[in-house]
């Protein structure tokens, strides 16, 4: 990326904090990794200057980790937090879904059908595009409960939850459950749609016990417990 580049954001550093953010949920910045700020700050055409800040607003959000003498890594993968964002997203996914089915309106439904349109369940090793094309989706059904403080929270979970996706697609989805997930997909928006709170929920709660989050909670939880040990793909 060049510096012209970064002149069509507000600031240079929020271009840093796009691109990093990028090439974490991407995983080119692998988890744990250490982050070079020097060479990282020539390849996305910024300053230094720039990059700490947006390196200290990553971390804010969990992502990064500094330490005192600014030396930066990328943070780690960890079964507490897996098991956190699940815990956090089984109670408040089907709440926002719900809500979501009583307070639809009109520009919410055509806001859903659209980031429907086209939208394939993730594959092993996503592309960047892939994961905003699922959150998307994923956004347009929450944002449409029209409860702020829900959506917000939502927002914060999603980039972390990003990371656990990525791990569980290391073991390769078959296609009946590929399938299973795109028909998830597909009942979300008609149950939302028909103003059927009660089904959108009861669909949801299935979505996330069977998410890729919840295989990434559960690979981690046993791998803890029995090092080497890979994670079956299809439980959580």
């Amino acid at each position: 990326m060049s510096e012209s580049a970064a002149e069509l954001y507000t600031t240079k550093a929020d271009y840093a904090y796009l691109r990093v953010k990028e090439l974490i949920l991407s995983g080119k910045l692998l988890p744990g990794s250490v982050i070079a700020q020097a060479q990282l700050a020539r390849d996305i055409g910024i300053s230094t200057t720039p990059l700490r800040e947006a390196l200290r607003r990553l971390k804010s959000e969990g992502l990064v980790e500094l330490d005192a003498h600014r030396d930066a890594r990328v943070a780690a993968l960890a079964a507490e937090e897996a098991r956190d964002l699940l815990e956090l997203r089984r109670s408040l996914d089907p709440l926002a879904i719900a809500l979501a089915a009583e307070r639809r309106t009109k520009a919410d439904i055509a806001a859903i059908r659209a980031a429907h349109e086209g939208l394939k369940p993730l594959p092993g090793n996503p592309a960047y595009e892939q994961l905003v094309a699922h959150r998307r989706f994923h956004a347009a059904l929450y944002t449409a409960s029209h409860n702020d403080l829900l959506i917000q929270t939502l927002d914060g979970l999603w980039d972390k939850s990003d990371r656990y996706r990525r791990l569980a697609l290391e073991v390769e989805r078959g296609q009946a459950a590929r399938d299973r997930k795109a028909a998830e997909h597909e009942a979300l928006l008609e149950y939302v749609i028909a103003g059927d709170a009660e089904s959108a929920a009861a669909v949801m709660r299935e979505h996330i016990d069977t998410s890729l989050g919840a295989q990434a909670a559960w690979r981690l939880r046993k791998h803890d417990a029995t090092p080497g040990a890979e994670a079956s793909p299809d439980r959580p």
